[in-house]
């Protein structure tokens, strides 16, 4: 039975399966925690993949690495990291991002070079804050990474005392595609906009082919070229063309496989690539599972007690509306908006009420996601539910009515890493496609007819913001 490993190097911690390259069975895993904060040294994610490791790699065929999006990593010319990467969730770059969007001729622009609108979370911003504020570091960088990219060039040996011209940087084309200068559509590096952010060219890792083996580790095993975390999540679902995931974390992702390239002249859609050779258009929330957990404070409840009121109340709880942008909001853009009540009347002022409003609330965003993507010709038969906040009876209950497609909770699982070391697999059998894992599905709930709760929470949103 050969064996596979994947590497989930998220915002938290580093995340460790070993599965069955036949099967997928997961035979064993470990994770050791990353430090906190939106910029982390990462030979702190290669402190934690060591101590994860420990004894858990020695017999595996292949490995990969599954990273989160979007992070800055600046090398020197010895391979040495020039500062702490900037991540996914930094936002010092926002100033940077609305000077980017103006310069090449707003978002349409955008969108036809790389499918995507700028933000600050994709690396092209963060270069140019970099180039901006620290001129220094700036000067000292030759090249350029993704989380996953650094820690797979680490495993294949670069990185480590001068190496890196032995060992190359690679990436993917699902995490390049999440750079900001990488085109989905064209399949290639638009290096015009990393000048036009940075001032001058950097080395930029080359783009794998989806199972293509990128080098070997000190022990012999097979390194596939890893991806990102949506990505890799996406491929350990198995996703397929008419299915989409809602992932219900600290943020909330809304993610479809699709056969072509996306391209939202909104920009509330980022056509982002996946890990196969498809096309994987993303819409993420900042409030999911955490608003969940503040109204239980606020009420007085565990999580199960939120459950308990939330399905006590009707859909549409009796007109109250919660705007659930209690860390201001990116779909839609509204970094400085507050969450709020409305509709509140003493009729519907009750615990059941508010406890329903922050479960539909909370769903209502990704299904604005959701709309926008069927709305640019993405097919969505079925919502596919994750994340820790798929655990609650309350959003399972609700997610297909809110959503408008029936939902499946496939069995919990670290689908990230799953997906890792799905990739792995694939590398190792060398096949044209995936091999074929079959990890269960959950049944389908169909949605129940109530057109109140989207209608309710747009009027809303609208009254108040303007969009």
């Amino acid at each position: 039975m050969a064996l596979v490993a994947g590497i989930d190097s998220s915002t938290q911690s580093c995340k460790i399966v070993v599965c069955d390259a036949d099967s997928g069975a997961v035979v064993r895993e470990a994770r050791a925690p990353h430090p906190d904060g939106t910029e982390v040294h990462p030979r702190e994610w290669w402190t934690a993949l060591e101590e994860a490791s420990s004894g858990l790699l020695d017999d595996v065929a292949a490995v990969a690495v599954a990273g989160q999006q979007h992070g800055m990593v600046t090398v020197d010319g010895d391979g040495d990291v020039v500062r702490p990467a900037l991540l996914w969730n930094d936002t010092r770059s926002a100033g940077a991002v609305r000077d980017l969007i103006e310069e090449l001729g707003g978002p349409a622009a955008w969108v036809k070079a790389v499918d995507n609108v700028p933000n600050a979370s994709l690396t092209v911003s963060k270069l140019r804050w970099l180039a901006e504020h620290e001129p220094e570091n700036a000067a000292r960088a030759t090249g350029v990474m993704l989380p996953h990219d650094w820690l797979t060039w680490r495993l294949a040996g670069g990185g480590a005392g001068g190496a890196r011209d032995a060992v190359l940087p690679v990436t993917d084309r699902g995490d390049a595609s999440g750079t900001g200068y990488w085109s989905p559509t064209e399949e290639s590096y638009r290096t015009d906009l990393l000048v036009r952010a940075f001032g001058r060219e950097l080395e930029v890792p080359r783009v794998a082919g989806p199972a293509e083996v990128v080098g070997h580790t000190p022990s012999g095993a097979v390194i596939a070229p890893g991806t990102g975390d949506n990505m890799g999540a996406a491929l350990g679902l198995g996703l397929r063309p008419g299915d989409a995931v809602v992932s219900l974390g600290t943020s909330g992702t809304v993610f479809a496989a699709s056969e072509g390239p996306s391209q939202d002249p909104d920009g509330i859609i980022c056509g982002f690539a996946d890990a196969t050779g498809r096309f994987l258009p993303l819409v993420c929330t900042l409030n999911a599972a955490r608003v969940l957990g503040a109204t239980a404070g606020m009420l007085g409840v565990d999580l199960a007690g939120l459950d308990a009121l939330a399905l006590a109340a009707e859909p549409g709880a009796e007109g109250l509306v919660l705007l659930p942008y209690l860390d201001g909001e990116r779909t839609p853009v509204l970094p400085d908006a507050a969450g709020s009540l409305h509709g509140l009347r003493r009729a519907n002022m009750r615990p059941e009420n508010i406890a329903r409003a922050a479960v539909e609330g909370m769903l209502c965003g990704l299904a604005d996601g959701l709309s926008a993507m069927t709305g640019t010709g993405v097919p969505v038969g079925r919502v596919l539910l994750v994340g820790g906040a798929a655990r609650s009876a309350a959003v399972r209950a609700v997610a297909s009515t809110v959503l408008g497609v029936p939902v499946a909770v496939p069995p919990p699982a670290e689908y990230v890493a799953v997906g890792a070391a799905r990739q792995a697999a694939w590398a190792l059998a060398g096949t044209a496609e995936p091999p074929v894992w079959d990890l269960g599905e959950g049944d389908a709930v169909a949605p129940v007819d109530a057109p109140q709760v989207r209608r309710n929470y747009a009027e809303a949103r609208k009254s108040l913001h303007g969009v």
